[in-house]
């Protein structure tokens, strides 16, 4: 049996600079979050997420692809933290925001996970919903 180690990526036209330098930026402010505690974490999103507009699937699914295609190291399967907290901010740089998550797998044995939702679906991974409980979410502001 094999396992997929890495997240698979759609080849797209190539990018502006103007798109990969946001996404760059995005990575890094991602990665940085991603050392800090989940109450600290929620707390800072909490705040970025004022005065954007929700954020539809497509354009998710757009900063998800524009965050592969930066950082060969956002694909790893165990990159999930930084590369939801990555998507989520590139997205809020294009003045949206998806839904974030982080949750826990519903069956044995325990696994953790961070995602990224849009339009009440999972941004470019299938199954996440039935898979994980959500323990935290910071959704767009209504």
């Amino acid at each position: 049996m094999s396992v997929e180690m890495s997240v698979a990526r759609r080849p797209n036209a190539p990018r502006s600079i103007r798109t990969r330098l946001g996404a760059r930026c995005a990575i890094a402010a991602g990665r940085l979050l991603a050392l800090l505690p989940p109450r600290q974490i929620r707390r800072i999103l909490l705040c970025l997420r004022w005065r954007v507009r929700p954020a539809t699937y497509a354009e998710a699914e757009r900063s998800r692809e524009d965050i592969l295609a930066g950082s060969m190291g956002m694909r790893a399967l165990r990159a999930c933290l930084p590369r939801s907290l990555a998507i989520v901010l590139l997205c809020r740089f294009r003045g949206a925001w998806p839904t974030w998550c982080a949750g826990v797998r519903r069956a044995a044995p325990f696994s953790a996970h961070a995602w990224t939702e849009a339009d009440g679906c999972s941004v470019g991974e299938l199954n996440v919903a039935e898979a994980f409980v959500p323990l935290v979410k910071v959704e767009p502001k209504p």
